[in-house]
């Protein structure tokens, strides 16, 4: 009785610890209006949201922490398939909660011709998309495409949105459109 009541209590430990772990999963949905933000860049000034409306579709790609393995990767990726993005009148932004230094020094090693916008200051961007990490400041790995109207049109969370060709794609049907 007493092993059983202890292996139950491990039990409840773990799953509580697993779940405390786990990434933040979007409240968002396809369809639902982009939240609005403006944050500083990397190429200087700052980007909003808003301002391209009725102009182009945008790709936020949310990443957790500039130079570690799956951020670099992921950002390469966009940065060989850009000239793809800016085909179907897209823009690309990464998006993270490091300071704005770091990213440029980030964007420069890889040769990132796309701007990364910084959320240090406030992380209200990460949480208003439902991607922000409670407690770490950093972002769950999760990328939006954003059509002309503002609405979301896709959704990648976790370690699939390391793969743009998701992104990609949407880009591609709302070109065609």
């Amino acid at each position: 009785m007493a092993f059983r009541m202890l292996f139950c209590a491990a039990l409840l430990a773990g799953s509580l610890y697993a779940q405390a772990v786990q990434p933040p999963r979007t409240h968002l949905k396809v369809g639902d209006m982009a939240p609005d933000f403006d944050l500083p860049s990397t190429k200087g000034g700052r980007v909003k949201l808003s301002e391209f409306r009725g102009k182009s579709t945008v790709v936020l790609a949310f990443f957790p922490a500039a130079f570690t393995g799956g951020c670099t990767k992921e950002m390469l990726a966009y940065q060989a398939r850009l000239a793809n993005f800016q085909g179907h009148n897209a823009q690309v932004f990464g998006i993270s909660g490091d300071n704005t230094p770091s990213q440029s020094e980030f964007a420069k090693q890889l040769k990132l011709e796309f701007p990364l916008l910084s959320d240090f200051a406030t992380r209200e961007t990460m949480a208003a998309y439902g991607v922000l990490f409670p407690g770490r400041g950093i972002a769950n790995r999760a990328t939006f495409v954003v059509d002309k109207d503002g609405r979301i049109v896709h959704i990648e969370e976790g370690s699939a949105a390391i793969d743009v060709t998701g992104a990609e794609m949407a880009c591609s049907r709302l070109a065609q459109k």
